[in-house]
């Protein structure tokens, strides 16, 4: 990447070009060819400002940022530039004949599905509903570390859960 630096008002100090190349060099990894980038630093009492324009393969892309600090100032830049960038690579990436793209799209939905089901559910268990009381199932949750009991109540029929609070005390959820 060829890069050059241009100072507005004054005289720029060494360490403003040398900092304003490392942080371009950080976007390379985003271009595929040859690129020239032309940085411009201008200073006015308390307004620092830096304009980066980036010629590569055709694009040009342009970026420019004020703020009271130089470095702040060529942060933002350069993270506009790269925001840009990837943007870019992603609408090449998303370039696709409709029919190859349709496929493409259907298989990602799919897998999409797939995986956010299969994140979402830790553990299946088939549970076999016991009538019982609900003394008796405080007295089996207590012997066992589970942190709740689904049973149905011997006396209505119905399903209820029994769950043990942080605290040791015990809420019980009953159904109709």
């Amino acid at each position: 990447m060829k890069i050059s630096v241009t100072f507005r008002n004054g005289e720029g100090e060494n360490w403003q070009k040398v900092y304003a190349e490392e942080k371009l060099e950080k976007i390379k990894k985003y271009l595929d060819a040859p690129a020239e980038a032309h940085i411009v630093i201008s200073m006015e009492k308390f307004r620092n400002s830096t304009e980066i324009n980036l010629s590569s393969n055709g694009w040009n892309i342009n970026a420019k940022e004020e703020a009271k600090d130089m470095r702040v100032a060529i942060d933002r830049c350069v993270d506009k530039i790269e925001k840009q960038l990837k943007k870019q690579k992603e609408k090449i990436r998303q370039h696709k004949p409709k029919s190859i793209r349709r496929e493409h799209e259907k298989s990602n939905v799919r897998e999409a599905e797939e995986a956010a089901e299969a994140s979402k559910i830790k553990e299946t268990r088939k549970v076999v509903l016991k009538p019982m009381s609900f003394d008796e199932a405080i007295m089996e949750l207590e012997g066992s570390k589970d942190r709740f009991m689904i049973y149905r109540d011997s006396s209505t029929e119905n399903i209820s859960v029994v769950y043990r609070g942080d605290d040791g005390n015990y809420t019980l959820i009953e159904t109709n």
